[in-house]
């Protein structure tokens, strides 16, 4: 639970490292075990913190629950037909891959929450390094 509650996106293969310890310390036994174990709380205890991504699905969650279910655009719904043999016009989905760095700006939210923000980079090493290449790669867009 710390690994990704109190952890989190400041060490984002802390969850993967601390499943690997205790797979590890189930297969060596005790008193073996003892090592694996107290790996993964020292590095847990060490590690950088952040509940970025948990403050994030939190602001999601309650959008859900003030707006409800909401229909995304009309680009990233792969219709294909609005009803029997009528044949969609309009959805102009732009493919990231075919732009550089793999991103292009289009809408990916509904409209009425189009503008929400709900993920901020932490103040911490592995986020603000993505925050820097996001930065960058917007910039590239323009």
């Amino acid at each position: 639970m710390i690994a990704s509650e109190d952890v989190g996106l400041a060490y984002p293969m802390a969850p993967v490292i601390v499943k690997a310890c205790v797979d590890n310390a189930l297969a060596l036994g005790l008193p073996e075990a003892r090592i694996p174990i107290a790996e993964a709380i020292i590095m847990m205890c060490t590690a950088p913190k952040s509940n970025s991504a948990e403050a994030a699905i939190d602001a999601a969650i309650a959008d859900l629950q003030k707006y409800g279910p909401l229909d995304f655009p009309r680009h990233l719904q792969n219709k294909h037909f609005d009803g029997e043999g009528a044949a969609v016009r309009g959805q102009h989905y732009l493919y990231p891959h075919d732009y550089p760095n793999h991103y292009v700006r289009q809408q990916y939210l509904p409209d009425e929450i189009r503008d929400h923000v709900y993920y901020q980079f932490g103040e911490n090493k592995t986020e603000q390094a993505a925050l820097a290449y996001r930065r960058k790669i917007l910039e590239e867009a323009k």
